[in-house]
């Protein structure tokens, strides 16, 4: 039997959400990204199937209609989903899984994966947010302005989340988060089902190890 964790990245637009976890991906070969599909359009620097998988509104209308999705969202005008499929296939191999996903997505999951790691990423002020808003270059200004309104809704769901990292410092936000990917590989459950041979010789048995996976 395998286990893998699950960790749910929340964060408002401009925090450097995304860079964080590219850079932690690059650096953890054992994590992979649940790709979300969205019927927003690419930036200039983004490429389908990579940031996202971008679809029509049809398209998507009839993948939540076909029960594709584990989660989906209408954020900023457009549409987000998350492949359910995706997730369950490499939890099922034992590797950790990480989506990065709105709050709304984010209780939605956490409901059905009531075990898995939320973690919500700050900025060190909403001033900061602007600035790399317009320094990326990617959006207008009437774009910006709505994020950063959304962007004073969204924090006050901070107090959900297991973890929260403050990106102030880039290296140092970066080691916080594996800091809580390490720590969330320690856990007994996940270790119990890593190391059965030994757990087994230790004297726990199945039981054990079931009443602490579905308690």
């Amino acid at each position: 039997m395998n286990y893998g964790n699950l960790f749910i990245i929340t964060a408002p637009s401009g925090t450097g959400k995304s860079s964080l976890i590219k850079a932690l991906l690059n650096s953890d070969s054992s994590i992979s990204i649940s790709i979300s599909h969205t019927t927003r359009k690419p930036r200039s620097s983004e490429k389908n199937g990579q940031e996202y998988h971008f679809i029509t509104i049809d398209e998507f209308k009839k993948m939540c209609n076909d029960n594709v999705f584990l989660e989906h969202a209408e954020v900023h005008g457009n549409f987000y989903g998350t492949s359910k499929y995706f997730i369950d296939k490499k939890l099922e191999t034992g590797q950790d899984v990480i989506t990065e996903i709105d709050w709304q997505g984010s209780q939605q999951i956490k409901l059905q994966y009531p075990d898995s790691i939320r973690i919500f990423i700050l900025p060190p002020s909403f001033e900061e947010i602007r600035k790399r808003m317009i320094q990326r270059a990617q959006d207008t200004q009437e774009t910006i302005n709505k994020r950063l309104l959304a962007a004073y809704k969204e924090v006050k769901y901070a107090k959900d989340c297991e973890y929260l990292v403050i990106n102030k410092d880039f290296d140092k936000a970066l080691s916080d988060l594996r800091h809580i990917i390490k720590a969330t590989k320690l856990r007994y459950k996940t270790q119990a089902i890593k190391n059965l041979e030994l757990f087994t010789k230790l004297g726990v048995t199945n039981n054990d190890i079931n009443d602490s996976i579905y308690k």
